[in-house]
C-alpha cells in the first residue's frame, strides 16, 4: 500500500464487514478500509492488461454496481491510470 498498510487479518476483517459474495455491499468512511476494497478489486485485473471501458466496466461490475465510486477510487488511489483509449492497473497487491 502506499499511505499504509495493513495484516492479512485486517483485511480479511474488512472483506468480511463490507462485501458478501465476493460484491461490495458498503464503501467505508475510513480509508485504510477503502483501500483494502480497492485492493481487493485491483486484483481483478490483470497487470499489464489494457482495458477498454466496457471491459473495465465488466470486471468492476463483479465486485459492485456503483461503478463511479469504484473507478473513481481506483484512479484516485493510484491502483488504475488511463488515457483517451484503455485503463490499466498500475497498483495493488498481487497473490503470489
Amino acid at each position: 500500500m502506499r499511505d499504509g498498510s495493513y495484516t492479512e487479518g485486517h483485511r480479511q476483517e474488512v472483506l468480511d464487514s463490507y462485501t458478501s459474495g465476493g460484491r461490495i455491499t458498503a464503501m467505508p468512511v475510513r480509508r485504510l478500509d477503502r483501500l483494502v476494497l480497492l485492493d481487493h478489486v485491483a486484483r481483478g485485473l490483470e497487470p499489464g492488461v489494457r482495458y477498454t471501458e466496457p471491459e473495465l466496466t465488466a470486471v468492476l461490475l463483479r465486485y459492485g454496481s456503483d461503478l463511479a465510486a469504484l473507478r473513481g477510487g481506483l484512479l484516485a488511489e493510484g491502483f488504475l491510470e488511463h488515457d483517451r483509449r484503455a485503463y490499466w492497473r498500475c497498483g495493488g497487491t498481487v497473490e503470489l
